[in-house]
């Protein structure tokens, strides 16, 4: 089965790029969305490897030509998914995983009721923090209030975590592998019993432990029952 839409969000920091690229080599049909922003390539990014990265001219010219799926301003830059990504996908029987924010993942799930959308969480403030400097010393920069913004964006992100239908924390990457490919198996109507059972252990009102021990830790409290 094809063309089913992955929605995958989280806190900047969560690790959610690495959990995608390991889930991508484990399960065949998996095509992956990369996204158009007017924010700058960090380290070693790669145009139209990371990101299509373009002027806010021609990301605005996009957006008034109607060729985006959605797109959000973040942290004062654009972001968005081109409708062509979607196209070609289709077209090349390959299910379709977006890694977008909150705010554009909200637009898909309006327009299309049926995507699956994950919300991926990291383990605690602690363990966000530190994968904060730790890009941010690999990118050679050191700036303490945009690690703060960062922050208090992911607190602001994970009360929004009841409109996902599925939630991961991140702590293990093996274990969010698997478990983010046991829903992809469920999606599509493959996965074996073991494999359903842990896809609905990460359903979100689950309220698995590790879950409910993620939002403690930031001191969210979110209902999902």
């Amino acid at each position: 089965m094809a063309g089913i839409l992955f929605i995958i969000s989280a806190p900047s920091g969560s690790g959610k790029s690495t959990l995608v690229n390991e889930v991508r080599r484990l399960v065949e049909g998996l095509d992956f969305s990369i996204s158009y922003t007017t924010r700058r390539a960090r380290g070693s990014e790669e145009d139209g490897r990371e990101y299509h990265f373009t002027s806010r001219e021609e990301f605005e010219r996009m957006i008034a030509a109607g060729e985006f799926l959605e797109w959000a301003e973040v942290f004062g830059n654009y972001y968005g998914t081109a409708l062509s990504a979607l196209e070609m996908a289709a077209k090349h029987g390959m299910d379709l995983l977006l890694d977008i924010d909150v705010q554009g993942a909200l637009q898909v799930m309006e327009r299309m009721p049926d995507a699956v959308s994950i919300f991926i969480l990291p383990p605690s403030p602690e363990v966000l923090e530190r994968r904060l400097r730790n890009r941010s010393q690999a990118e050679g920069v050191s700036n303490e209030a945009v690690i703060e913004t960062r922050l208090a964006e992911a607190r602001t992100e994970l009360r929004k975590l009841e409109d996902y239908r599925y939630a991961l924390v991140n702590d293990v990457l093996d274990q969010a592998a698997s478990e983010m490919r046991a829903i992809v198996l469920v999606a599509r109507g493959e996965a074996t019993p073991a494999e359903g059972d842990l896809a609905a252990q990460c359903v979100t009102g689950a309220r698995s432990e590790r879950l409910e021990a993620a939002l403690t830790s930031f001191g969210v409290g979110v209902d999902v029952g």
